[in-house]
């Protein structure tokens, strides 16, 4: 029971996030969880809406690997492929609510203000499983937190190098050479100041462009794509057993959004809607299946084994309405940036806050490490600027985090139950 206290004590940082000292185990177990009169935890300045956290869910599963689905439908097939895209978005969506019922069983039973994070919710589980779980609970911390950072700095740095591409190409048409590392740092500007946006509330303008513009930008390529399409008939049913775990790589990227889903939840006013039936997740989760579903299966039949890696380089060269498309969609991902950006500091500066803290100025050095973050995001861009090998890491870090972790969670959590 000591040890459950003082792992309690430790790990509660979202009362450190918000800046308010922490309670005790004895304080926090015998007093009841506190809400407001509208229904959400009371540490959350600024909790959002139903609608605000969609947007926010919505722009953080679809980004530029929506664009890859065409290459994906590829390698599995015509008729396959899209049995095999609802088949993981199922598992990933079921992956996603085991998430939030362990989260939620861990806050009751501590009695907790708010849900606890990703990475408490599997080393607590794993504190209350077997010994065989136990004896791994801070390690399975470590890599849930080292797994998301490495998914959401990834996708970031996928925005560093789809944007700069895409500017790069349509100057290069009208006759301005300009390097794509130097377009890198000039992006980095409008980049770094959206980074600095601390709290979901004030970053769903930015989400509402992204989305804006990301749907724009989908819907146009679709536009240009639907016209004179070939036979169904003509593509392939089937893919080929060698390329088809390059489908389920890129599915998974495109699906892997569980690192956003217990920080939405936690800033909601009203946090019971978001797993419910018609709630935030299942309402999101279906409207990105549906594009992701759409993108491929016209990507694929339209432009069969000559689809591109990204569905953008197949639009018409030469051709302004193509340009204004790519400009559409590079700006919609350059709003898009600070979402997944704050997702990633989620895991980083509550552990860094609570090690090294209490800061004289908090604000000042979450900002510090906020740009440190960004700057990584820019090296890795300019070092490595090709989008395949950013996809290949995410789409590892992906599986572990929507298709292991959470079973694990559960089952540590209900061993003695099941």
């Amino acid at each position: 029971m000591a040890q459950v206290k003082d792992d309690h004590k430790k790990n509660s940082f979202y009362l450190l996030e918000q800046g308010k000292p922490n309670d005790t185990s004895e304080d926090v177990e015998n007093q009841p969880e506190e809400k407001g009169s509208d229904g959400h935890s009371l540490g959350v300045k600024h909790p959002t809406t139903y609608l605000e956290s969609l947007f926010h869910l919505i722009k953080g599963n679809i980004g530029s690997g929506v664009f890859a689905m065409g290459d994906a439908f590829k390698n599995a097939g015509l008729l396959l492929a899209p049995v095999l895209t609802i088949f993981l978005g199922f598992v990933c969506i079921y992956g996603n609510h085991v998430l939030i019922n362990c989260s939620k069983e861990l806050g009751r039973r501590r009695k907790m203000r708010q849900y606890p994070t990703f990475p408490d919710t599997m080393e607590w589980s794993f504190q209350t499983g077997p010994k065989c779980f136990q004896r791994f609970s801070h390690t399975i911390r470590f890599l849930v937190s080292l797994f998301n950072i490495m998914a959401q700095l990834g996708f970031c740095s996928v925005y560093f190098v789809f944007i700069s591409s895409t500017l790069h190409t349509i100057l290069k048409r009208h006759g301005y050479l300009v390097d794509v590392h130097i377009l890198m740092a000039i992006i980095l500007i409008p980049m770094v100041s959206t980074a600095m946006v601390r709290n979901l509330k004030f970053l769903v303008p930015f989400s509402v462009l992204a989305n804006i513009l990301t749907g724009a930008g989908v819907c146009l390529t679709m536009y240009i794509s639907m016209h004179d399409l070939p036979p169904i008939t003509s593509r392939n049913a089937v893919g080929s057993i060698s390329t088809i775990p390059l489908f389920f790589g890129t599915v998974i990227y495109c699906f892997e959004g569980i690192g956003l889903v217990l920080p939405l939840q936690s800033e909601m006013k009203n946090p019971d809607k978001f797993g419910s039936r018609f709630g935030v997740l299942n309402v999101g989760m279906t409207i990105v299946g549906c594009a992701l579903l759409w993108v491929g299966f016209v990507g694929y039949l339209k432009y069969g084994e000559d689809v591109a890696g990204s569905l953008t380089l197949n639009l018409p060269k030469n051709s302004l309405f193509s340009e204004v498309v790519q400009l559409t969609i590079a700006i919609g991902l350059l709003f898009s940036y600070a979402l997944q950006f704050h997702v990633a500091v989620t895991f980083v500066w509550p552990d860094y806050n609570r090690k090294y803290g209490p800061f004289k100025h908090p604000v000042l050095a979450e900002c510090g490490i906020r740009l440190g973050m960004a700057l990584i995001t820019f090296v890795a861009a300019e070092v490595v600027p090709k989008l395949g090998l950013f996809i290949l890491v995410g789409s590892v870090s992906s599986t572990a985090l929507a298709l292991v972790f959470p079973l694990l969670c559960d089952l540590a959590l209900h061993w003695d139950t099941s």
